[in-house]
């Protein structure tokens, strides 16, 4: 889990290894507000929003993309997850669709609201 902290700009990388406690957050999509409660007791209180992620290949969530799987996209200049390299040029690509599985190698939360103690 890589968690940030807009308030004061800081970042914190936790690895937990508990498939039960990351349960809480399959099935659900980037944007969705999720409880730290069952991540453990040190985010009791808080509430954390999911921002993205990789999968254990390294391919990158991508906000729209309604599957829970790998899909390849057409992308073209604007489009997150995609640099292209001249003008009007598009280029298939393979992302990650934005609901979170088991399959996740990193996930990236944001702290919504503060919860009682700091993060370890």
């Amino acid at each position: 889990l890589n968690i940030a902290n807009l308030a004061n700009g800081c970042q914190k990388s936790i690895e937990i290894d508990d498939e039960l406690k990351l349960r809480s957050l399959y099935d659900k999509q980037i944007s969705n507000e999720v409880l730290g409660d069952p991540l453990g007791d040190e985010f009791k209180g808080y509430v954390f929003r999911i921002s993205g992620g990789n999968d254990k290949q390294g391919f990158p969530m991508k906000q729209g993309v309604l599957h829970a799987s790998r899909v390849r996209l057409l992308l073209s200049q604007g489009h997150s997850c995609y640099r292209p390299r001249r003008s009007g040029e598009r280029k298939r690509k393979s992302v990650r669709g934005c609901i979170v599985g088991p399959d996740l190698s990193a996930i990236s939360l944001v702290i919504v609201k503060q919860g009682e103690a700091d993060i370890p």
